[in-house]
């Protein structure tokens, strides 16, 4: 009954028929040129006007023949379409430079490596504002690290105010939902709360904005890259195989999208035991060196294994700022001047009155 209401008929032939001139009619409505379909038990005529059997191989091949001049004509077009698309970066209001700190997997102490960089920042310059922004919106560290809790205030321009601790304004979604309540969003929820995250947040003004990057390679890094200009990435990975692996595919994918790696900070480097002083390489030696070799990255310093560090983090004191003579928080301080040493010259901002040019 169907088959009867669509084509007319119950006839098989009818059926084939019925579908073979509903689906020619696709094509010429789709404009179509070259393109490989999968079907059965039909026949088509080809472009070129060339019967093409279907059969058994349920193969549909349609080709078109272009000359140089339509081929090139055919590629600035699909350019232009395709830059049409892609967000158009627009500089967070008030920072100067934004640097990102990435892994290629979770684990690896990305975001202690991001607190201790944003204080060691501001350690080694006290002249230099620095923030700290976490974008890591499925399981936002930032609060817990820089022991800070509440909601942000709204500026009188209805944007959210970051918290302050240790000197480092900070924001994250931690701030915005309860510690314990789990984020069941789907892509298009966590793309808005990343946009009001970059967007809709008072910064003042900084010199240098830290942002905690999710781990991966996937919409958040993205969108983040392609919205904003970054300055540089730092990107964090054990000496394990394993991490590596990922962490190279996380510098590759900063490459793609025209955003320079700084280096790589190789976390986790070594265990000293504390009563005998015996070193064990427990992820195994100098995995993030041979790895910024293959790459041509700088190895921006080396974190050891410490029992300070996870202590200081774990109760809201980075090692920075409670322990800053250790050598546990002297390894983070020159990560941070290597950092800021192959940071790009900040942008020059334009100055507001044409007027106050020389010779004007």
């Amino acid at each position: 009954m169907e088959a009867e209401r669509c084509y007319g008929t119950s006839s098989p032939r009818a059926r084939r028929d019925g579908f073979r001139i509903g689906l020619q009619t696709v094509f010429r409505a789709m404009g179509v040129w070259r393109r490989l379909l999968v079907f059965g038990g039909v026949s088509l005529r080809g472009c070129g006007g060339v019967r093409v059997p279907l059969g058994g191989s349920r193969l549909v091949i349609c080709r078109r023949q272009f000359s140089g001049a339509e081929s090139e004509t055919l590629k600035q077009r699909r350019s232009q379409i395709m830059s049409r698309g892609l967000p158009k970066q627009k500089p967070i209001e008030g920072v100067k430079q934004v640097i990102v700190v990435a892994s290629g997997k979770g684990g690896v102490g990305k975001s202690t490596t991001a607190v201790n960089l944003a204080l060691a920042l501001a350690a080694n310059d006290s002249s230099k504002a620095v923030g700290l922004l976490d974008v890591d919106v499925y399981g936002p560290s930032i609060p817990k690290m820089m022991n800070l809790k509440g909601n942000p205030e709204l500026s009188q321009s209805n944007l959210m105010r970051p918290l302050l601790n240790y000197g480092i304004a900070c924001m994250s979604m931690g701030f915005l939902v309860e510690e314990t309540a789990p984020l069941v969003w789907r892509g298009l929820m966590v793309m808005s709360a990343i946009e009001k995250l970059l967007r809709q947040v008072d910064w003042g003004q900084l010199d240098y904005l830290v942002v905690d990057m999710p781990p991966g390679t996937g919409d958040v890094q993205l969108s983040v890259s392609q919205n904003i200009p970054i300055s540089g990435a730092v990107i964090v990975s054990t000496p394990q195989d394993i991490a590596l692996m990922d962490a190279h595919k996380g510098a590759e994918m900063f490459r793609k999208v025209h955003v320079p790696v700084l280096g790589l900070v190789q976390n986790m480097s070594v265990f000293q035991c504390p009563k005998c002083k015996h070193k064990t390489h427990i992820f195994g030696a100098d995995g993030a060196r041979r790895l910024a070799r293959t790459l041509d990255l700088d190895i921006l310093g080396d974190i050891p294994l410490h029992l300070n560090i996870r202590e200081a983090s774990d109760t809201g004191q980075p090692i920075v700022f409670s322990q800053p003579e250790s050598d546990e928080a002297k390894a983070y301080l020159r990560i941070a001047t290597e950092v800021v040493r192959r940071l790009p010259p900040p942008p020059e901002s334009f100055p507001k009155c044409l007027g106050n040019l020389p010779g004007l």
